[in-house]
């Protein structure tokens, strides 16, 4: 049987690509790092990596080995939670990560819920991007983590790998992409707006933004580019201070008010889908699955009052 903290440094080597990068994220020195990749070659009977350039690359079995390990290491910190939850009388804790959107938006509705019915409960919040959030989950970082993407065929090209197959998903809401307006803006008097209408407008957009840029290639013209922030409640400011519009997603829009700006959908855009991710063991762990159920609670509470909102059909 292979040592789990030898498991946790393969883990580790495989995400940094070298020794020197696992132990200083673990906490060890190079040589301890070096010692137990050798001892569980020894163990596995064949060589886990091999020398690339300055880096180190896992060899065929080493990857293999990786991937078994992710799980193995889950599941570990997984009984370690549900252990926790039955020695521990109403308390607890829950380990949550979600995008921006879904930290303003929808997780503040699901912890007052959950304040109410587990108040002993605590769940300590990661912002981060969804990419970072399915490594998370995978290796037991966080016990769920709230995340997006537009389409199971579209989701690489914005930036958002697919779901790993191994992880339990559940939907919690559909939203829309809308242009942030100035509230006396021409176009704010319209139910939609098509991109291409916006053409000669200025632009405050995020500093990740293949997917708008491409848009803008298609609907012909190249955006002038007036302000980057990746802040939300920044961007509604420069917006209400009129240095340009801004895209963005429905769920980050009804978490702002300000009475200067308005959203309009944008016409022709895919909906984003929200979902959480989990491992499938977590939804026996009693205060993942009451975290769970509310975010879906807060999911269906917030598409009754914003009508762009959707819970999705599959649920």
């Amino acid at each position: 049987m292979y040592d789990p903290r030898q498991l946790q440094v393969l883990t580790e080597v495989a995400r940094t690509g070298s020794y020197t990068a696992a132990a200083e994220a673990l906490g060890y020195t190079q040589p301890a790092v070096s010692y137990q990749m050798r001892t569980l070659e020894r163990s596995v009977g064949a060589p886990l990596t091999t020398r690339q350039g300055r880096g180190i690359r896992l060899t065929a079995a080493g990857q293999a080995l990786a991937r078994h390990a992710e799980s193995v290491l889950a599941a570990l910190r997984i009984a370690e939670d549900e252990l926790a939850s039955l020695i521990t009388t109403g308390g607890g804790q829950v380990r949550l990560s979600a995008f921006q959107s879904g930290c303003v938006g929808l997780v503040p509705s699901a912890l007052g819920a959950l304040r109410r019915t587990h108040p002993e409960l605590e769940v300590v919040l990661t912002q981060t991007e969804c990419a970072t959030s399915q490594r998370l989950v995978l290796t037991g970082e966080v016990d769920l983590a709230v995340m997006c993407d537009l389409d199971e065929t579209s989701a690489g090209e914005h930036g958002v790998e697919p779901p790993d197959p191994r992880l339990h998903r559940v939907p919690l809401l559909t939203d829309r992409r809308c242009v942030l307006l100035p509230a006396d803006h021409p176009a704010a008097t319209s139910s939609a707006v098509a991109l291409a209408d916006l053409a000669d407008e200025h632009w405050v957009l995020e500093s990740s933004r293949p997917h708008f840029m491409a848009a803008c290639q298609e609907a012909g013209f190249r955006p002038r580019i007036a302000a980057t922030s990746d802040d939300q409640l920044t961007i509604h400011a420069l917006v209400a201070n009129r240095i340009g519009l801004a895209p963005m997603n429905e769920l980050g829009v009804a978490a702002h008010t300000d009475p200067r700006v308005v959203a309009r959908p944008l016409r022709g855009w895919p909906r984003r889908r929200i979902f959480a991710l989990l491992w499938p063991d977590q939804t026996r762990v009693a205060p993942v699955a009451a975290l769970l159920g509310a975010l879906r609670s807060a999911g269906r509470a917030l598409a009754t009052v914003e009508p762009g909102l959707r819970v999705p059909p599959d649920r």
